[in-house]
């Protein structure tokens, strides 16, 4: 992606504003932070007051934005989108065209993908997986080896957890 690219979404994008990642060639906007061992996939944008750090992968068309967190070994991949105040972190994936905002967050060995969405204080952690249309939220935690997928929706205080499996249901 060049900087004319670039200037399509982001149309006061300058070379003083804005920089490519060393680490990969993504963009990063100047008030992000972004560690030098993360790696920012050419097509990825990290922007706002966020941090990628440690060993973090963001790649392909990716945004992390806002305050967002990814951390790790944490990779956030394909077409997915992590902001707000959202943080990735530990072996955690994000991919396809997920998306994690909010308070939410993605840690351990958790993974989130295909359409799912994780947002508002939810937690997904462990070995959890969250996927297909599905939609964890309010104060809903995923964990232990739990999957929530097609369109579930788990949510306000719901736990699921150990090998539970919730699909086409609301919790």
């Amino acid at each position: 992606m060049t900087l004319q690219d670039l200037q399509n979404d982001f149309p006061d994008a300058t070379d003083a504003t804005w920089h490519q990642h060393p680490n990969g060639g993504g963009w990063v906007e100047n008030t992000a932070h972004v560690y030098a061992s993360a790696f920012v996939g050419p097509d990825a944008l990290v922007y706002g007051n966020t941090w990628v750090i440690g060993d973090a992968r963001v790649i392909g068309d990716v945004r992390v934005f806002g305050h967002a967190l990814v951390c790790g070994n944490a990779w956030v991949s394909g077409h997915a989108s992590v902001f707000g105040d959202a943080w990735v972190s530990g072996h955690a994936r994000v991919f396809g065209h997920a998306r994690v905002f909010g308070n939410a967050r993605v840690c351990e060995n958790a993974r989130v993908y295909e359409n799912a969405r994780v947002f508002g204080d939810a937690w997904v952690f462990g070995n959890a997986w969250v996927f297909g249309n599905a939609l964890v939220y309010g104060d809903a935690s995923v964990y232990g080896n739990a999957w929530v997928y097609e369109n579930a929706w788990v949510s306000e205080d719901a736990r699921v957890f150990e090998d539970a499996r919730v699909f086409e249901t609301t919790v």
